[in-house]
C-alpha cells in the first residue's frame, strides 16, 4: 500500500524545477492540465505540482491534491512581497495565518470575511508551521518572520498600494497571490497546511524589476533547502512517514 502523500505545492516554475530532482521513483500523473510528480523525499512519499498563479487557480490545485492524491498535509512555497518595514528582500516569511486582501463583500458581510464562514483569517497549522519555521532556522545567513500573510488577485507592484494594504492590515508581513486560498480550501477539508514565503521584493516601484531577478538566483534555491531541511529532520521524527512501495 502506498503512504498518503505530503503535497507540496510550488508557486513557480523554478522552485518545482529545484525540487524535482530530489524525488525518487518518480512517476507522473496528469488531472485537470496539471503534472503531479510522485515519488519520495528522503523516504517520505510525497506529490510536487505547480499551483498556477492565482486565487482560483490554487485552489483548483488544493482541491485535486486533497481528493484525487489524499494528501494528508499541504505545505504552498513560493516568493511574496514584503510589506512589513523589518521584512526584507531574501527573508523568508511562514505565515501563522492567511487572509483575502481582496475579499469584500461589504455591507453585506465585514470587509475580508470570507462570505458565510464568519472569518477572515485562517489559521496555519500550528504544528507544521513550527517545523518549517525551525527548518529556516538551519539555514545560515536566512531571517525568518512569522505571522500573517495576505493574498490577492493582484501583482502589488506599488508604494502606494503597499500603504494602503498596511494602513487596512499593519500587522501584514508580505503579500502574494495564493495562500489564502489554498487555506480556505484546507480548513473546508480540514487537512493541516502551511505556507511559505521567500520576500522576493518590497511590493513597491521597484517590484517587478526585482521579481523577476530575484526567482533566478534567490527564491528556488532558498525553496529547495527549506524543503529538504524540514523533510531531513522529519524522517528521524517518530512520525517519519513509511516508505513507498
Amino acid at each position: 500500500m502506498t503512504a498518503a502523500p505530503l503535497a507540496i505545492v510550488s508557486a513557480m516554475h523554478e522552485e518545482l524545477r529545484a525540487l524535482l530532482p530530489l524525488l525518487a521513483q518518480r512517476r507522473t500523473v496528469r488531472l485537470a492540465g496539471r503534472d503531479f510528480h510522485l515519488g519520495a523525499i528522503h523516504g517520505h512519499a510525497v506529490v510536487l505540482v505547480l499551483s498556477g498563479i492565482g486565487k482560483v487557480a490554487a485552489a483548483a490545485t488544493a482541491v485535486l491534491l486533497l481528493q484525487a492524491f489524499e494528501a494528508r498535509q499541504l505545505v504552498f512555497t513560493g516568493v511574496a512581497g514584503g510589506l512589513h518595514p523589518d521584512v526584507s528582500v531574501g527573508d523568508v516569511v511562514v505565515a501563522r495565518q492567511l487572509l483575502q486582501h481582496d475579499m469584500d463583500a461589504s455591507p453585506l458581510f465585514p470587509r475580508f470575511e470570507i462570505p458565510l464562514t464568519g472569518r477572515s483569517r485562517f489559521d496555519a497549522d500550528a504544528a507544521l508551521t513550527d517545523a518549517l519555521a525551525a527548518a529556516v532556522g538551519r539555514l545560515s545567513g536566512v531571517r525568518l518572520h512569522q505571522g500573517l500573510i495576505i493574498s490577492g488577485d493582484r501583482f502589488i507592484g506599488s508604494a502606494a498600494q503597499s500603504a494602503t494594504l498596511l494602513e487596512l492590515l499593519p500587522d501584514a508581513l508580505a503579500v502574494e497571490m495564493e495562500g489564502a486560498a489554498v487555506a480556505q480550501v484546507c480548513a473546508d477539508f480540514e487537512c493541516p497546511f502551511a505556507v511559505v514565503r521567500t520576500v522576493s521584493d518590497r511590493a513597491d516601484d521597484d517590484a517587478h524589476v526585482d521579481f523577476a531577478r530575484f526567482i533566478e538566483d534567490v527564491a528556488a534555491t532558498t525553496t529547495r533547502s527549506v524543503i529538504e531541511a524540514w523533510l531531513q529532520h522529519r524522517a528521524h521524527s517518530v512520525d517519519a512517514s513509511p516508505p513507498l512501495r
